[in-house]
């Protein structure tokens, strides 16, 4: 799996390395640290181009993130890739939990899904978060999703 800073560069190290030497840098320097985690995805015709975030926040001094993208040709409903998205959004978060436990970091997944019913993706809204709930995550939905519907919409429009 390929992950790459906002700036481009592709990470080297596995990005459970990477983490654990923002962590270190980070704390070192006096920040408190949050993980958030979230994954968007736009249809691009007969592709859906997906992007999966960890952004790192230092509590009142912003913050900075890792990118994965991934394309997929399977046609899927809105639903379907609703939790698609969250199951990516989760496959990160388990991959990385120890690590944040360990240094006791806090960590939430984001779904970039709607609370307001009017909306298409919020047929997805309960399934969702009984999926990162039962996981043992903390879950956020839009509007306080913003490493989905922000940073990972960005990486994908």
């Amino acid at each position: 799996m390929t992950w790459k800073k906002f700036s481009g560069e592709v990470i080297q190290s596995s990005i459970l390395e990477e983490i654990e030497k923002a962590i270190i840098r980070e704390t070192e320097n006096g920040f408190k640290l949050k993980v958030c985690i979230g994954t968007d995805s736009q249809v691009k015709g007969a592709i859906t181009d997906f992007a999966t975030v960890i952004v790192l926040l230092r509590e009142h001094h912003g913050g900075f993130m890792y990118i994965h993208q991934e394309k997929n040709s399977a046609q899927v409903t809105i639903k379907e890739r609703m939790l698609m998205e969250v199951q990516k959004s989760i496959e990160t978060a388990y991959s990385i939990c120890d690590l944040l436990d360990i240094y006791d970091v806090a960590l939430e997944v984001h779904a970039d899904i709607n609370t307001n019913p009017s909306f298409k993706s919020n047929k997805a809204l309960n399934d969702a978060m009984g999926y990162i709930l039962s996981m043992g995550f903390i879950f956020k939905a839009k509007p306080e999703a913003f490493a989905s519907s922000t940073c990972a919409d960005k990486m994908v429009h």
